[in-house]
């Protein structure tokens, strides 16, 4: 049974930080590209950032770009999301993702196999 289980959510302040841990199971996790995704209420679901398998290539949002930083354990099966300088139009529902790739690649034009249940993140004074 796959399985991605998103935590570390939370309320935090504007400026602050937060990690978000995804653990993988039931799959192969070192042979998926993992990515993490955000949806903030009335908006459209948007790639917040992506890892390769080895964790040798990253790719990020421009909106996140330099506060962000994707990196996984692939012993521990765990994605995370270090999220710095939060600013309140962080504030949404960030899904985790894992989609079948080749080695050294991001496969985003392929849809995720497997998605997290999300966890909310607010940024708020």
């Amino acid at each position: 049974q796959v399985q991605l289980v998103e935590s570390g959510g939370g309320l935090v302040q504007p400026g602050g930080s937060l990690r978000l841990s995804c653990a993988a199971s039931g799959f192969t996790f070192s042979s998926y590209a993992m990515s993490w995704y955000r949806q903030a209420s009335g908006k459209e679901r948007e790639l917040v950032a992506a890892i390769t398998r080895s964790g040798g290539s990253t790719n990020y949002a421009d909106s996140v770009k330099g506060r962000f930083t994707i990196s996984r354990d692939n012993a521990g099966n765990t994605v995370y999301l270090q999220m710095n300088s939060l600013k309140p139009e962080d504030t949404a529902v960030y899904y985790c993702t894992a989609r079948s790739c080749g080695p050294g690649s991001l496969c985003l034009w392929n849809t995720p196999d497997y998605w997290g249940q999300g966890t909310q993140l607010a940024v708020s004074s």
